[in-house]
């Protein structure tokens, strides 16, 4: 390919969001910031709407069973009832 537009897009909200990771406090928020953002990555490399994601995976978590959790993973989820 003779540019690496695909790429550039890929990586347009990582730039438009520069300004603001000046204000994640400090290094703890910069590794919950970048833990959120491999996420939201993940679930859109598997077709999966990142809102839909965490909502629904935020709202089981806390009853979730602990020999169940690779269920929520974004390779694995799928929108189901509560266990």
């Amino acid at each position: 390919s003779i540019d690496n537009n695909p790429v550039e897009r890929a990586l347009r909200g990582v730039a438009i969001g520069r300004k603001n990771f000046l204000f994640v406090g400090n290094d703890a928020g910069g590794e919950r910031a970048a833990s959120f953002y491999s996420i939201i990555e993940t679930c859109k490399l598997n077709g999966i709407e990142p809102f839909a994601y965490l909502c629904d995976v935020l709202e089981k978590l806390p009853t979730w069973p602990n020999k169940r959790l690779h269920e929520l993973l974004p390779w694995n989820w799928k929108k189901t009832a509560l266990p």
